[in-house]
């Protein structure tokens, strides 16, 4: 009876075999690693492939690859553990901010608007005319437009929806690219 011979262990020159032998012990280690801290197993995996990478790049693959994974899968586990603590979530800015806090928002904003409004002025004459009671600084309410342009309230809905269809059309037109796409010259 002839015993099976123990696989050599990877050399340098396979760097896909000591992948395909290390891939199951590695999902399995960062798996447990992970759960302890708040981590996600799959960043565990690829942090410890990077080191893995970076090590083969340097000075070849480590005498006992087995025990230098469960080290490193540890070790990035406890880093990104201590990043975590460390890391602070970015402020949001406050609810009450205007655009006029903000010199750019500020810019953009009123920019937005004039288009609007220049697009508004160009639209032929009923929709020029609801749109604006629309937009008008007054808010005012269906019935107050309704009787300003002398329609019926249930008709400004249908009215309004058409009228937005062309400015959106219209808009559309305008902000195409007037040459072909991807073409330099």
């Amino acid at each position: 009876m002839t015993l099976p011979m123990p696989a050599a262990p990877p050399t340098a020159a396979s760097p896909s075999a000591l992948f395909s032998s290390l891939r199951p012990l590695l999902a399995a280690e960062a798996v447990a690693e992970a759960a302890g801290g708040g981590v996600e197993p799959g960043d565990l995996e690829q942090a410890v492939w990077l080191r893995l990478l970076e090590l083969l790049d340097g000075s070849g693959p480590p005498p006992d690859p087995a025990g230098w994974l469960l080290h490193a899968v540890r070790t990035e586990a406890s880093l990104a553990r201590r990043a975590t603590r460390r890391e602070l979530p970015y402020p949001s800015p406050p609810a009450a901010t205007t655009d006029t806090a903000c010199p750019e928002r500020a810019a953009l904003s009123a920019e937005r608007r004039r288009v609007l409004r220049a697009a508004v002025g160009r639209l032929p004459g009923r929709c020029r005319r609801l749109l604006d009671a629309m937009l008008s600084p007054a808010d005012p309410t269906y019935r107050e437009i309704a009787g300003e342009l002398g329609m019926s309230q249930g008709s400004l809905g249908p009215m309004r929806s058409r009228c937005l269809g062309c400015l959106r059309r219209m808009l559309a037109a305008e902000v195409a690219a007037p040459g072909q796409r991807g073409m330099e010259r």
